[in-house]
């Protein structure tokens, strides 16, 4: 398959290029500097940003789908996650391209698991409100769309090689489960891709 990466130059994004490539997938990327997108076989690059429209359609245009690795970038670009589902949702659709699978955060949610304790669902959603404003858009975006998406709420981000070792919970963190490495996050992402599976879905992940 051909696949749209937007974010590919941060470290999941990284870990998914490697991964896609390795599954003989080809990959696009859209790069801001593109000379930043180390040149490997089946690995092309669009220049451009997830904030601008016509640069967004040309990376997905011709794809079989689209992963998106955009992370919030708090004050520097407010909305940027938000603004560029909006852009990826028309593009994909324009391009008759279905299938999105895109990171985003156990925090968006937090304080909404029926399991948690009464301080975490009263408190801690006032405190991370603004953190989060962003990923929460950006996910009312893609659910409100007709895509097959998947949505991966990581849950703190960590470094560590991938083992296949960690948990997995639909909308919620699984109990307990704080951390998860960057690699475990992209690689559940290729399975889920490979898969077609959690599509419409929120799935969480953990250690």
């Amino acid at each position: 398959m051909r696949i749209a990466l937007l974010g590919g130059t941060g470290r999941i994004g990284g870990e998914l290029t490697g991964l896609l490539l390795a599954a003989g997938h080809g990959v696009v990327v859209l790069a801001r500097r593109p000379e930043s997108v180390r040149a490997a076989a089946g690995l092309s690059v669009v220049a451009g940003d997830a904030l601008d429209a016509d640069a967004v359609a040309a990376v997905i245009r011709g794809s079989d789908a689209v992963m998106s690795a955009l992370g919030p970038r708090g004050r520097k670009s407010p909305g940027l996650l938000a603004r560029a589902a909006t852009n990826t949702v028309a593009a994909m659709n324009e391009a008759d391209v279905k299938r999105l699978i895109a990171v985003s955060a156990a925090g968006a949610v937090i304080g909404a698991d029926p399991d948690s304790g009464a301080l975490v669902r009263l408190i801690l959603p006032r405190i991370f409100a603004s953190q989060f404003a962003d990923t929460r858009a950006m996910e009312e975006v893609i659910r409100a769309s007709d895509l097959d998406w998947t949505l991966v709420r990581a849950t703190r981000l960590v470094n560590r090689p991938a083992n296949g070792r960690y948990r997995t919970r639909s909308d919620f963190p699984p109990p307990g489960g704080m951390t998860i490495s960057r690699a475990h996050v992209a690689q559940f992402m290729v399975d889920a891709l490979d898969q077609h599976s959690w599509t419409c879905a929120a799935p969480t992940l953990a250690y």
